[in-house]
């Protein structure tokens, strides 16, 4: 049995260019208050969630394996064309893309980066504001 306190992407091992996601319950009434049925809700084309785990990316092969010979034992390390998805953002994607699992009593998403429509990234997690709010004379101590 897993120990439930060690977070959940080490416990899920998310694989290619896929992520895990935690789906919004979403808006199951009415603005005037009327409750829709399951089947109406399923219908929707696209959903939302927050991403919890991440797959390494899609797997590239080693240019030098084109000249060797294809019997030879491959060395080297794998190399992945990296996601632009990361833990923590908030995806929106095609419903009819992902995959349904249950883990510990919970519902997750699978669901390839390609079917993910768009991410939102939390601002205050990004190194990129820290650099635009320097004074161009902080910059001078780089060169």
């Amino acid at each position: 049995m897993p120990d439930s306190s060690e977070p959940i992407d080490r416990r899920l091992i998310v694989v290619g260019d896929r992520v895990l996601i935690e789906p919004d319950e979403g808006e199951h009434r009415t603005e005037v208050g009327l409750y829709l049925p399951r089947w109406a809700v399923e219908k929707e084309s696209v959903q939302a969630g927050r991403i919890v785990a991440c797959g390494p990316g899609i797997p590239l092969p080693d240019p030098g394996d084109v000249e060797d010979e294809p019997w030879k034992v491959a060395e080297g390390s794998v190399r992945h064309v990296p996601m632009q998805a990361h833990v923590g953002d908030y995806a929106i994607f095609l419903r009819k893309a992902s995959v349904e699992v249950k883990f510990e009593g919970r519902t997750y998403l699978i669901v390839p980066q390609g079917a993910i429509l768009m991410l939102e990234r939390n601002p205050e997690e990004s190194p990129i504001d820290e650099l635009l709010d320097s004074e161009p004379d902080d910059f001078d101590d780089l060169s």
